[in-house]
């Protein structure tokens, strides 16, 4: 193509700019084509960019245009199909191209280059992932019958296949994904594969088995825990073929791989895949529309798979392979309830639970205590007059950190220390209620002496490497309990966990959320998947007010199937997602009202739209209060997700064309299938 037929650059940057911007082509610019980077002029100073068109028309007049200042030769164009894929990710979820495509590049290609540019890609290059040395081969356990036909029907796809693979604990996914990825990396020496996990903290393990299963390939590992050199390196390697395997987090699904040939999503149904700000896209949701536009297969994993997933499955659009027992042919854990209603707790622990603990240890076994609360109470309180330790930025509770006798708020970060008396009477009587991780911790210390217990949470991982030693040490047996959060409750093959207990299960089971039982289920048989994978009798303790709670029956015979045939009936008949797509419309500003004056608004502009949508009244969001902002939000909804789509193009069209109503300034945001309203 003739650089005098096409003279104008298309250029998206990461602002929120509703098209690409135009610029001038020298006639000796033959580096500029689509998917390379460049360096542009935007009003007063420079920004990275990247081409994404050539065109023959500017628009305006030429005079009015700006050459591109310098197009990057050091890096390889991104490829159209990258290209086309960021576009359909910016459309669905209702943000500007640039602000998905150039966010999703690596540090280095974000930053201007510098003088010595260059020689730093040169060093990048030099500092790619290193290949695990080769060795004996690697003892591959063997695969049992539906492992088998899993993988089987894996390597044998041509072209896109979506597939569900549900699988229960310890069932073995992981060695299926391992076997699809051997034998595509067989079948074609070039070929890549993307394999996602929702949680850095899955990434080491998951890395060690494959540098053991892959000796002499390079691996490349992306996450945001990642140096921005480490990272950038890594990306570099995938972009230029050399790793032929990525492990990542969700922002990997945007890696550019230019051979890419199987994407696996490992623990499919988590909702870290959800993207928390920014643009809130779903990285399993992208990974699946990723294998659509190449034409490649994708496979979602779970022991407990997303209810959108397993709808998908039961209408017979993903495939559904069933891995139904464990792979080491261990028993399940025995299901039992602890009634609070007739065991008081102490300190957050019941006497049948902290005996079933003792005993665990005096067999030389290990324990694990889950409980989702970080910290020592989740709040200070004066009985005198009712006084609570608030966070003064927040609308939650500060916690109580008696690590560093401090109040914590675990969603701004304010501390400060916890009050000798009572700011309302002077009560210096204060008291600490409820239990998080380090109150569990301590009464587990004061009721098993010389028992070796560890706790693994936020606060306790803080420092670089602290949770590897940490998982380590209850890989090598020096730990009998183990206390922690989310952190432990899936991903991790714990061989002498031989009991799980639960505590303080039931908060779920009175949220405000539809998602809440979902979300409960899935938590506690992800972490009773800790237990028993050794093959020792193994047993699963929930301490519950509601021991007969329909989800517990379900519980107790591991039975994710009817538990999401009845949660999906529930939500067909009151019109919730799966079967009516959602989208969400939050408004923050200074004070309550103006963010709810701003919403109401808007939902006025949308009333006015002759569109098949529905427009729910705006109200505080459920933390309505965060780090000193208000926050409100408006629910959309539509009978298909077509119709949704082109209802969000006009609405928010007109929303940023529209004049704000007058008052303090509202930021705001739209989220595409929402995981929480």
């Amino acid at each position: 193509m003739a650089v005098s037929a096409h003279p104008y650059a298309e250029v998206v940057i990461d602002l929120p700019l509703p098209q690409p911007l135009t610029y001038r082509i020298g006639d000796s610019d033959a580096l500029a084509e689509p998917g390379r980077c460049c360096v542009v002029g935007v009003g007063r100073r420079q920004s990275m960019g990247l081409c994404v068109a050539r065109s023959a028309m500017a628009g305006v007049g030429e005079e009015r245009l700006r050459p591109v200042r310098r197009w990057l030769d050091e890096v390889a164009p991104l490829g159209n199909d990258w290209l086309e894929f960021t576009r359909f990710a910016a459309d669905y979820y209702q943000h500007p191209w640039g602000q998905v495509a150039v966010a999703a590049l690596p540090p280095f290609l974000r930053a201007l280059p510098g003088p010595r540019w260059a020689a730093a890609v040169a060093r990048l290059r030099t500092a790619a992932p290193e290949a695990a040395a080769q060795a004996p081969a690697p003892v591959l356990p063997p695969l049992n019958d539906e492992q088998r036909a899993a993988a089987e029907a894996v390597m044998a796809t041509a072209g896109f296949a979506p597939f569900l693979l549900h699988g229960v604990t310890g069932s073995g996914k992981t060695e299926v994904y391992l076997a699809a990825i051997e034998h595509l990396l067989a079948a074609d020496p070039r070929a890549q594969a993307l394999l996602l996990v929702p949680e850095i903290g899955l990434t080491p393990q998951l890395q060690s088995r494959l540098r053991a299963r892959f000796p002499g390939e390079p691996i490349a590992c992306l996450h945001s825990g990642l140096a921005d050199a480490e990272r950038s390196a890594a990306w570099l390697a995938a972009h230029e073929g050399r790793a032929r395997i990525v492990l990542g987090t969700r922002l990997a699904v945007f890696a550019s791989l230019p051979r890419l040939r199987l994407i696996v999503v490992d623990e499919e149904h988590d909702p870290s895949y959800k993207a928390g700000d920014g643009v809130r896209y779903s990285a399993r949701d992208l990974a699946v529309k990723r294998a659509q536009m190449l034409g490649i297969p994708v496979v979602l994993g779970s022991a407990t798979p997303a209810l959108e997933s397993w709808a998908q499955a039961m209408r017979g659009r993903y495939r559904l392979l069933r891995l139904p027992r464990r792979a080491t042919e261990a028993a399940q854990p025995q299901v039992e309830m602890i009634d609070l209603g007739q065991h008081k707790p102490t300190s957050g622990l019941t006497e049948p639970l902290r005996t079933a603990i003792a005993e665990t240890v005096a067999r030389g076994e290990q324990a694990l205590v889950f409980i989702n609360r970080r910290g020592y109470a989740p709040v200070v309180a004066c009985e005198a007059c009712g006084w609570l330790s608030a966070c003064p930025r927040c609308a939650v509770y500060a916690a109580y950190h008696k690590s560093d006798g401090a109040l914590h708020c675990h969603h701004c970060g304010w501390h400060s220390r916890v009050p000798r008396a009572c700011p309302t009477c002077g009560n210096q009587n204060l008291q600490a209620v409820g239990q998080g991780t380090q109150r569990i911790e301590e009464a587990l210390a004061g009721a098993l002496p010389g028992a070796r217990i560890l706790r693994i949470d936020r606060d306790s991982t803080r420092r670089r490497g602290a949770a590897d030693a940490a998982l380590a040490a209850v890989h090598e047996g020096a730990t009998d309990v183990l206390v922690g959060t989310q952190m432990i409750a899936k991903g991790h093959d714990f061989q002498r966990v031989t009991l799980v207990g639960i505590v303080n299960a039931d908060a779920q089971l009175v949220s405000h959320d539809f998602r809440a039982p979902e979300r409960l289920f899935s938590t506690i048989v992800q972490v009773a998947g800790r237990a028993g994978r050794s093959g020792l009798p193994s047993r699963l303790l929930v301490q519950t007010r509601f021991p007969e709670h329909p989800l517990f029956a379900a519980l107790r015979r591991f039975d994710y199937e009817g538990f999401a045939r009845s949660q999906l009936a529930e939500r067909q008949a009151a019109g919730m997602p799966p079967y009516r797509p959602q989208a969400l419309l939050t408004a923050q500003a200074r004070t309550l009202q103006a963010a709810l004056d701003f919403l109401a608004h808007a939902r006025a502009l949308g009333r006015a739209l002759d569109v098949e949508a529905t427009l729910y009244d705006p109200v505080p969001m459920p933390l309505e209060r965060l780090a000193g902002v208000f926050r409100a939000q408006m629910l959309a909804e539509a009978p298909r997700r077509s119709a949704l789509q082109g209802f969000l193009r006009a609405w928010l069209a007109r929303l940023r064309e529209a004049e704000p109503p007058r008052g303090p300034r509202v930021r705001w945001q739209i989220e595409v299938d929402p995981l929480e309203i």
